[in-house]
């Protein structure tokens, strides 16, 4: 579902004499469908980078990124967008989202831009803030009026409102207490009994044993360690 091969990615630093340096260099990873792979590796080995550049933020300067039937390396901003509409979802550690938009509505969204009917994306966005105990006199609210803890549960419901063939994770867990922490593990468990290929980001190193097939170290695709 998910494939990259021979991937490299390096920064110019335009304010600092156009330095360049070198973040990866031949990144080979396959995520099947129903798997779960954990990057790990040191803070700066570039497990974020890899997260981006497969959802397209970050642009690779060799090898290639594919995602379902989109090359991700190669294709137009309009795919890219049609990707993460239909197929791979992204629940990032921040929530951003147009202010004065009430929480229910931003939590279906997704839902609605695949053309679910309205009745249907909100109470699928209901139950997804009931489960992570988001009390309902808050749902008509702008989620940007939230504290962090809050803003990161509207995140979670929001990126698993709809049933991306794919899903990537920052830190699905951080900074939640055990109940809610519990809600997110079961989840992505069923994401993956779905047949969702998942790629994450977990410091959280039981709830990495619990759902994670395996582990990648990124610090083998720098340019250092492969040497």
């Amino acid at each position: 579902m998910i494939e990259i091969e021979n991937l490299s990615k390096a920064f110019t630093l335009h304010n600092q004499g156009g330095t360049t340096i070198r973040v990866m260099q031949g990144a080979n990873l396959t995520v099947r469908k129903g798997e779960c792979v954990a990057l790990v590796g040191a803070s700066g080995a570039g497990k974020s980078t890899l997260m981006r550049m497969i959802y397209g933020n970050y642009l690779a300067e060799n090898g290639s990124i594919r995602v379902g039937h989109t090359v991700v390396t190669d294709a137009s901003p309009r795919d890219i967008l049609a990707m993460r509409r239909d197929v791979l979802g992204y629940v990032s550690q921040f929530l951003r989202v147009v202010p004065r938009v009430p929480t229910l509505d931003v939590v279906a969204e997704p839902l609605l831009a695949v053309g679910t009917p309205r009745d249907q994306a909100r109470a699928r966005a209901a139950d997804l803030l009931e489960r992570l105990n988001i009390p309902q006199t808050l749902w008509g609210l702008s989620p940007t009026t939230f504290s962090g803890g809050e803003q990161q549960r509207v995140n979670i419901a929001r990126g698993f409102a709809h049933e991306y063939p794919a899903l990537l994770l920052d830190e699905p867990t951080a900074s939640l207490d055990a109940t809610n922490r519990a809600v997110v593990l079961d989840l992505i468990g069923a994401a993956k009994a779905r047949g969702a290929a998942i790629v994450g980001i977990f410091h959280d190193e039981a709830a990495r044993d619990q759902v994670c097939d395996r582990e990648i170290d990124v610090t083998a695709f720098t340019p250092a360690r492969a040497a």
